[in-house]
C-alpha cells in the first residue's frame, strides 16, 4: 500500500490561488496516496496513518490548540513534515511551528525570475537540479536566517532579481530534524505555473520524499 499525505491548505490570511495547482501536482506525483484538506478538525486526531503532513502555502493561524498538540506529537515522535511556500507564513503565534519549521517568512519583492544555487546535489529535492536553477518566484526574506538550524539545499543569488533583503546567504530551500521527525520546507511554489514544471515537481517529490522516509540521503 503506498504511504499517504495528508496535504493541508487552510489559509486565515493571504490565500494564494495556486493551491488547487498544488493538491492536483501532489496527487500526480506518483507514489503516495493524497488525502487533502481544510478542515482544522483532522489534524486534532491521530496522524500516525500517514507518511508525511504537507502545509500546502498555509496562512494565518490554521490549527486549533489540540491540532498543535497532535501535530508536535507527531512530528517529535518521527512523522514527516513538508512546507511548501506560504507554510513559512503560518502560525507566527506558535513558537513551537517556527522552531521546526526553522524560521518565519518576513516580506517579498515582486514575482520575478532568478537564480537559485544549489548547495547540496545529494539530496532527494535537489539531486536532479542544476548548479544553478533558474525560476520565477517571489523569493521570500525571512524574519531570521534559519542556517543555524537547517542544513540548507538552496539558496537564492539577489543578484538575479530585484528586492532581495537578505544579502548574500539567503537560504530558500532547507531540511532539518525535529525530536525523531523529518522536516523539508522550500520557499518555491508561489505561482500555479511553478506546479507543472518537471524540476519543480520532482523537486517537492524529493523533498517530501525525504520527510516520509521514502528516499533517503545521508545524515540529514
Amino acid at each position: 500500500m503506498a504511504p499517504r499525505l495528508l496535504v493541508y491548505s487552510r489559509t486565515t490570511a493571504y490565500r494564494h490561488d495556486s493551491i488547487p495547482a498544488g493538491i492536483a501536482a501532489l496527487r500526480a506525483l506518483g507514489g503516495f496516496e493524497v488525502d487533502a484538506t481544510e478542515d482544522p478538525a483532522v489534524l486534532e486526531h491521530p496522524l500516525d496513518a500517514y507518511a508525511a503532513v504537507v502545509f500546502l502555502s498555509t496562512s494565518g493561524e490554521v490549527l486549533t490548540p489540540r491540532g498543535r498538540e497532535r501535530l508536535a506529537a507527531y512530528v517529535d515522535a518521527g512523522g514527516g513534515f513538508a512546507g511548501v511556500h506560504a507554510a513559512a507564513c503560518t502560525e507566527y503565534d506558535w513558537p513551537y511551528y517556527g522552531r521546526m519549521l526553522g524560521t518565519w517568512f518576513a516580506r517579498h519583492p515582486e514575482h520575478q525570475p532568478g537564480r537559485a544555487v544549489v548547495e547540496d546535489h545529494d539530496h532527494p529535492a535537489t539531486r536532479h537540479l542544476p548548479a544553478v536553477w533558474h525560476v520565477t518566484d517571489e523569493w521570500y526574506d525571512f524574519r531570521t536566517n534559519p542556517r543555524a538550524a537547517v542544513h540548507v539545499l538552496v539558496r537564492a543569488d539577489e543578484s538575479s532579481y530585484e528586492g532581495g533583503g537578505m544579502g548574500d546567504d539567503h537560504p530558500v530551500v532547507w531540511c532539518r530534524r525535529q525530536g525523531a521527525g523529518r522536516v523539508f520546507y522550500t520557499a518555491l511554489g508561489h505561482a500555479p505555473e511553478a506546479y507543472h514544471d518537471p524540476h519543480f515537481r520532482a523537486h517537492l517529490r524529493g523533498g517530501i520524499g525525504w520527510a516520509a522516509r521514502v528516499t533517503d540521503s545521508g545524515s540529514h
